[in-house]
């Protein structure tokens, strides 16, 4: 069963976190799919090219040449072209597959109202459906994860 954790973005922006989280999913040897809206791919993939000077994390865009082969990739369709095990799901995004996936984050963005009011809406779905669901917070520190 697909584990869905809610990340609630209060401190930082998406593009500032994304890095971070994907490094820890490929040191453990995740596959990773980014599913966001065409209009915030261009700028997700810009993002991951240059968040660190000294950095590189390893993705590319589904219409890309060697996107089965890429440990990250970023994609506006329901599809997972990389067999990735792990689906992150970005700006109120939805997934009609996310069985086929062990794990997937749902990154929510805490200065949206609407935003918010939509993850409650996903989260209880996913209840109803048997989904683990949990939920971590963003704090100075890092993530904490919270009773759900």
């Amino acid at each position: 069963m697909t584990e869905i954790r809610f990340y609630h973005l209060e401190r930082s922006e998406l593009l500032q976190c994304l890095p971070s989280l994907l490094t820890k999913a490929l040191a453990s040897g995740r596959k990773i799919l980014i599913k966001a809206p065409a209009a915030a791919l261009k700028t997700i993939d810009d993002s991951l090219w240059v968040y660190q000077a000294d950095a590189f994390l390893p993705h590319g865009l589904a219409e890309s040449a060697y996107a089965a082969q890429q440990p990250v990739c970023l994609t506006e369709k329901e599809e997972n072209i990389n067999g990735a095990d792990m689906l992150v799901l970005t700006h109120g995004q939805e997934h009609n597959k996310i069985n086929e996936f062990t794990l997937c984050c749902d990154m929510i963005d805490g200065r949206d109202a609407q935003a918010i009011a939509a993850a409650r809406t996903r989260w209880k779905s996913y209840k109803d459906q048997g989904f683990v669901v949990t939920y971590w917070q963003q704090t100075d520190q890092g993530w904490d994860k919270k009773n759900s």
